[in-house]
């Protein structure tokens, strides 16, 4: 789904019912259509594997066999490819397909293909001119997804600009949002559909390589990465709202931290408003995010070496318990912070501020990021040697330096291909994480400091000091390391 044109936005059922009463949408009359669309695919998923959608919609009386195959880029400008004409369910004419080897391939297939799942809902949907120039077609999808026997609701609303400016499409989001709990939404029917079949556990997501290139403006790649950041961010959604799964939390922060990485590295050729608005923002939700992460961390990681280093220790047993609890209560509260109104329009006016950014005297990315690369290795060079000689705070700045340096890296890679690149950031995201044992460690000291304050936990905080202190030699020689690697934005 282009975010320029369209958006996807889902509610309540209860919340759907009062929708037509919205001053955008009394002033025209709705028109109300049942969609049915019947995916298929292979026993064993060969078409889902290979991106490719084989389905019967039926729009009215009509029935129209469609066959598409996905772009597989991150690019928000490649496009996927797509062929529909007229047809009855099951007939499996690719006749009409363009893509030769494509054809082959469904036609090679058709004895194997079978229903896998159907989208079934009633489409009300409303003309919106909100200003001359300008049409926006919203459209409220309610009904099921429905595959093997089970089942997921559909409650959503569409919104598709037909003619004026993405700021207009994100201005009726906005009004809509302020009167209803609209959340916008990065998975589509199809690929719910999928998870419908699979009937499994949410899985976490991982940062994916952002498509930067050389040629493109400066502006341009802080939108992609901005983007992807949300798309990361968005991916790990229902798996922290829903499951216990601590890598939830943990890639919900990542996705976090490396977006406001994006808004630091571009800050100087950010508009002012657009920082001081949305960076404290993200900041806050990271917050939430980063107490239930250090919690976690401690349990599941920290806690069980402590056990075994004090095994006869009372006060293991305390901490546990102690530790439980917090990781409840921080959890419930990550939770509560995703799910909160303030959260879903933090994401809609972000998406709208991004795509609005000015793409006046933008110049090149490959121009602008080897300033960016040098400024951030400076700063790791210049706090490498306080943390050497310094305590578990300047331990802490070096590796959030790091960090900046790395996603930095990340965002910029496509520009510097090579072993030398590849090498430099292996040998970064190795530094990177001894500093975070060393950074678990130096939060462990202060999270049992607040569960067993005084006495009652000196042994278990002077073992976790003397833990750090024995890495020191090891952060020594990473660091050496590091510094014999090539500067590989310099060697281009």
């Amino acid at each position: 789904m282009e975010i320029e044109t369209e958006l996807n936005l889902s509610l309540t059922p209860g919340v759907a019912s009062r929708l037509a009463k919205h001053p955008l949408l009394t002033e025209t009359t709705a028109v109300r259509e049942r969609v049915i669309n019947t995916y298929y695919d292979t026993p064993d998923r060969r078409l889902q594997r290979e991106h490719v959608v084989v389905q019967y919609r039926k729009s009215g009386s009509i029935w129209l066999s469609s066959v598409s195959r996905a772009a597989l880029s991150e690019d928000r400008d490649a496009e996927g490819a797509q062929w529909e004409v007229a047809g009855e369910p099951g007939e499996f004419d690719f006749s009409h397909v363009g893509d030769s080897g494509l054809r082959r391939w469904l036609e090679s297939l058709r004895e194997d293909l079978r229903p896998a799942f159907t989208t079934n809902f009633t489409r009300s949907a409303w003309l919106l001119e909100p200003r001359a120039g300008v049409r926006i077609e919203l459209a409220l999808d309610r009904g099921w997804i429905v595959g093997e026997g089970r089942r997921q609701a559909i409650c959503e609303v569409g919104l598709e600009l037909l003619s004026g400016s993405s700021g207009d499409l994100f201005s009726a989001a906005s009004e809509l949002q302020s009167d209803f709990s609209l959340h916008p939404e990065v998975t589509s029917k199809f690929q719910r559909g999928y998870r419908v079949l699979a009937e499994a556990s949410p899985q976490a997501v991982k940062a994916v390589p952002v498509q930067t290139n050389a040629g493109m403006s400066t502006v341009a790649a802080f939108r992609t990465i901005a983007l992807a950041c949300l798309r990361h961010l968005q991916s790990n959604e229902q798996g922290l709202r829903e499951t216990d799964n601590p890598e939830f939390v943990h890639q919900a922060r990542v996705a976090i931290r490396r977006l406001r990485s994006a808004i630091r590295i571009w800050r100087p050729l950010l508009p002012g408003e657009f920082v001081s608005r949305f960076d404290p923002l993200w900041q806050t939700l990271a917050g939430h995010l980063g107490e239930a992460r250090n919690w976690d961390v401690f349990l599941t990681e920290t806690l069980p070496t402590i056990a075994l280093a004090f095994p006869e220790d009372s006060a293991c047993g305390r901490l546990s318990a102690y530790a439980q609890r917090r990781c409840a209560i921080n959890r419930e509260g990550a939770r509560s912070a995703l799910q909160s109104v303030a959260y879903s329009r933090l994401l809609l006016d972000f998406t709208a501020a991004v795509l609005a950014l000015p793409e006046q005297d933008a110049g090149r990315l490959d121009a602008f990021a080897p300033a960016c690369l040098d400024k951030r290795a400076r700063q790791v060079s210049q706090l490498a040697v306080d943390a050497l000689a310094g305590d578990a705070a300047a331990r802490h700045r070096l590796r959030v330096s790091y960090k900046r340096l790395r996603y930095a890296l990340e965002f910029f890679a496509p520009l510097f291909p090579g072993e030398v690149l590849r090498n430099y950031h292996v040998s970064a995201s190795g530094l990177q994480e001894l500093l975070g044992r060393l950074n678990d460690l130096a939060v462990a000291v202060q999270l049992t400091d607040e569960a067993l304050p005084g006495d009652a936990g000196a042994v278990i905080r002077s073992w976790l000091e003397a833990q750090s202190e024995g890495l020191l030699p090891e952060l020594r020689g990473w660091l050496n390391d590091f510094q014999q690697h090539p500067v590989p934005w310099r060697n281009q």
